[in-house]
């Protein structure tokens, strides 16, 4: 999500033939979901990680999602959708004092390969990220 605004598209092969021709590849409409996070922070179209039925899981602080929880964060998507949830831990070593420190965290990694539905309204192909 945060690094979608950085991605520059290229195409090397033949189009399908549900596809148009177009110079570049328009931003995806975002799934109509939005989450509520911490005030201060807007609004994210997306779900946090659970299973995709939509009941309730401890990494989703929202809660159960009677409609379901869509792991992709692009609306009229087509394509293959990859989830990591994971909660890692490391030693962190301040380099000034040689101090060091257990730490805890939990990271959501997602990509999606695809096609998908431009805010042009035609049908692209394009491969995201979300980390």
């Amino acid at each position: 999500m945060l690094g979608s605004g950085l991605w520059a598209p290229a195409q090397a092969r033949e189009r399908d033939e549900d596809e148009k021709p177009s110079a570049s590849c328009p931003e995806a409409d975002p799934i109509p979901h939005i989450n509520t996070v911490p005030a201060g922070f807007g609004a994210f179209h997306f779900f946090f990680p659970g299973p995709v039925d939509g009941s309730a899981a401890p990494t989703d602080p929202e809660g159960a999602h009677p409609t379901g929880r869509d792991p992709s964060t692009i609306f009229n998507f087509d394509g293959v959708i990859g989830q990591a949830d994971l909660n890692l831990t490391g030693t962190g070593t301040d380099s000034t004092t040689g101090v060091s420190a257990p730490y805890g965290f939990h990271t959501d990694m997602r990509f999606a390969v695809g096609k998908f539905v431009g805010i042009d309204g035609r049908v692209h192909r394009g491969a995201f990220a979300f980390i």
